[in-house]
């Protein structure tokens, strides 16, 4: 449906949409944030970083399986978003320490929800699993 259906239709324009956000439109930057913030290592992360300041080493630990590759490219993409800022302190060896910023901290605060209650609702998802012997 292109813009002036919209309006005929009295559905708001694509600035009205991106104004406020519409993750059902394919074409609303809303949803590649959605993507952003709903990945496996940018939940984990959000979560992790919501009890303080990290460095790079710390995150690896804290969060079991992600490689040094993923944890560099997504702690990238949330500080393009703006959800976490990197601080680099000038001495040697260089130091770097990642926070969330308010933005950061009120997305780790959703996700940190979500984590909660898939932690705590687990056995009655796994319940919910068919029972299959074979993949």
């Amino acid at each position: 449906m292109n813009a002036s259906n919209h309006q005929n239709l009295g559905l708001p324009s694509l600035s009205a949409r991106i104004e406020r956000g519409d993750v059902f439109s394919t074409d609303c930057p809303s949803r590649e944030i959605l993507t952003h913030l709903t990945s496996r290592w940018a939940v984990l992360l959000l979560a992790t970083l919501l009890n303080g300041t990290h460095r790079f080493s710390e995150l690896r630990r804290k969060v079991g399986g992600i490689s040094e590759k993923m944890l560099a490219q997504t702690l990238q993409t949330l500080e393009h978003d703006g959800f976490v800022e990197r601080i680099s302190y000038p001495v040697v060896p260089p130091h770097v320490e990642y926070r969330l910023t308010p933005l950061g901290v009120e997305a780790g605060r959703q996700v940190e929800s979500l984590v909660g209650w898939i932690e705590t609702r687990l056995p009655s998802i796994l319940a919910a699993r068919p029972n299959r012997s074979a993949p």
